[in-house]
């Protein structure tokens, strides 16, 4: 591993395998809005259905949005059909903004691990073998987290895997900055290192890709992530080094 690359890592997708715990904390707020949402886990058929789902979500609160259509029968291919005409006409008809569903869903969680700490771990696994890389990356080189999800859970996620990581090194929802405001920022703070950005959402790799400011970024694809195997295709028709888990950080 070239000791001068510093990786920037997205989290949910890359590191963590956090789809199960995100439907679950998604079905919990949902019953908070509609009351018509049965029992405080949602059944193992949807959450299978959810992990099909989860790619086209950048954003963890939007899992409350995507559980109700789930609960409400809706298809995973017409989820995908009509993502975002789906989730504003249940925004409108609940009369919640992006902020309120933000705010129920960092509570909810919250709760959740105020109450069964261990519980919510477990339901956080990080993928096989990305620990081990992790430490090891930090003995030999800088590291840091780009992330949609707020920062409190990446820090809860990481300590109870032993993996260290300033807090000033993870960027998370809570700083409202884009991960191509954080990628500029990390080229001027180290103008001499390479800057390999890894994640598994292809729209995003795809908007840093078109930002010019960017261009010196190296773009990895993390196939073992939240991505669909169209995406795989179209990542294989761009010039990303899409990886696998095993070839990953070796």
């Amino acid at each position: 591993m070239n000791n001068s690359i510093i990786y920037a890592l997205d989290f949910d997708g890359v590191i963590c395998d956090s789809a199960v715990e995100t439907a679950i904390t998604g079905w919990k707020c949902a019953g908070q809005i509609w009351d018509d949402m049965p029992g405080p886990v949602p059944p193992q058929s949807l959450i299978d259905q959810f992990r099909r789902v989860r790619p086209i979500i950048e954003t963890g609160y939007e899992a409350i949005l995507a559980m109700r259509l789930l609960h409400l029968g809706e298809t995973t291919d017409a989820i995908y059909s009509d993502y975002a005409g789906k989730t504003q006409a249940l925004m409108q008809d609940a009369q919640v903004t992006v902020d309120d569903l933000k705010k129920l869903f960092g509570e909810t969680r919250d709760a959740w691990i105020d109450s069964a700490l261990a519980e919510w771990v477990d339901m956080n696994p990080l993928f096989s073998g990305i620990g081990d890389k992790l430490r090891r990356l930090g003995q030999q080189g800088l590291w840091y987290i780009i992330t949609t999800k707020q920062e409190r859970f990446v820090r809860q996620i990481l300590k109870a895997n032993q993996v260290d990581l300033p807090d000033a090194h993870i960027f998370g929802l809570d700083r409202n900055m884009s991960k191509q405001e954080v990628l500029k920022g990390l080229l001027e703070k180290h103008p001499q290192q390479p800057i390999h950005f890894v994640e598994d959402r292809l729209p995003t790799l795809l908007n840093v890709q078109k930002n010019d400011e960017l261009a010196s970024v190296k773009l990895i694809f993390a196939l073992w992530g939240y991505n669909t195997d169209e995406d795989k295709t179209v990542a294989a028709q761009n010039p990303f080094d899409s990886r696998l888990l095993e070839d990953f950080l070796i």
